[in-house]
């Protein structure tokens, strides 16, 4: 996998979460247009996680553990949250599931 489709997956994952972040703020009270900014954000997800050339399941499988990370580091980072060892050893095993799927054997 070229470093490019890395890349492609960590903005992926930076634009669904960053959408997520701005549509619940928008939502707690801020403004509508945090709404409408989140919205588009997540259109910008959709496309940028199929421009890569894959099956469709090993796309979103191998993305999960992407999203799963940058979710729960946004989540401490910016939102402040105490993310609990439970949740780290949680994120670990999607993180292998992610590595399983990406590198494992192909059927067929």
């Amino acid at each position: 996998m070229t470093l490019l489709i890395w890349l492609t997956f960590i903005a992926a994952a930076v634009l669904e979460v960053g959408g997520d972040a701005l549509i619940r703020r928008g939502l707690r009270g801020s403004s509508a247009a945090f709404i409408v900014g989140g919205c588009l954000m997540l259109s910008c997800y959709g496309v940028a996680v199929n421009i890569v050339k894959w099956d469709f399941s090993k796309i979103l499988g191998v993305y999960v553990a992407f999203f799963a990370l940058i979710s729960v580091l946004i989540g401490r980072v910016v939102f402040r949250e105490d993310v609990p060892v439970s949740t780290w050893l949680g994120l670990a095993f999607i993180i292998t599931g992610g590595l399983i799927i990406q590198f494992g054997q192909k059927t067929g």
